[in-house]
């Protein structure tokens, strides 16, 4: 979808836990845009690799199950969700445990982000047919590799202790430094600030501080 004037396409990336979901859908609510969390799209496929039983370490098995997934679009409130074969996985099953140990590295597969690639590019599309003003995507290449032309491309950060925290508090049990090594230094699409994006450290800071100063900068 090409990008006028009244549609704007923003990206959100950084690390787990530095507030990329909540901060979103606050900015989301607040200037009428639609909402997309990219992080659940892995793990939506990371669940469905692992309900078939697929083999982690063999990428033509990987191809050969993803090859036979038809991917959906489900509207929930301001949030495009990803479904398999028309179904959306409960939170639930995308936050198990099993997902958590297993998202990076199916993540790291070539394979798994092509079939995201396109599909991820498309929503700008979805966003403008069903009325939004714009888009926020959110996740750890957008920025770099699928909208790397977004109006605005912004870095969250935080240090590792508050983000093991607010990972404690949601009950989460992810390393957060392990999350962050396999992230960056997969080979395909790997977790970066893009040149030229506005960090924001949200450690300091509340949510709502945070979403103002996103705001701001877009606004601006």
């Amino acid at each position: 979808m090409s990008k006028s004037n009244q549609f704007t396409i923003i990206a959100i990336d950084g690390g787990a836990a530095t507030g990329k979901s909540s901060t979103s859908k606050g900015i989301a609510d607040l200037l009428d845009l639609m909402h997309v969390d990219t992080g659940s799209h892995y793990r939506t496929l990371t669940h469905a690799l692992l309900s078939a039983e697929t083999n982690a370490d063999n990428e033509a098995d990987i191809a050969s199950t993803l090859e036979a997934l038809k991917l959906s679009t489900q509207i929930d409130g301001r949030s495009a969700r990803l479904g398999i074969d028309g179904i959306v996985p409960a939170d639930t099953d995308l936050r198990s445990a099993r997902v958590n140990a297993n998202v990076s590295k199916f993540a790291a597969v070539a394979a798994v982000r092509q079939k995201l690639f396109d599909y991820q590019r498309s929503l700008a599309e979805v966003a403008g047919k069903n009325g939004y003003t714009g888009l926020i995507m959110e996740g750890r290449d957008i920025g770099s590799i699928i909208f790397p032309d977004a109006d605005h491309r912004i870095f969250l950060h935080a240090d590792e202790a508050t983000r093991t925290a607010r990972r404690a508090k949601e009950g989460q049990t992810d390393s957060i430094a392990a999350r962050d090594k396999m992230d960056s230094s997969r080979k395909t699409a790997p977790l970066v600030c893009p040149d030229g994006a506005t960090q924001v450290d949200t450690g300091p800071r509340t949510l709502e501080e945070v979403i103002a100063k996103i705001a701001d900068v877009i606004r601006s």
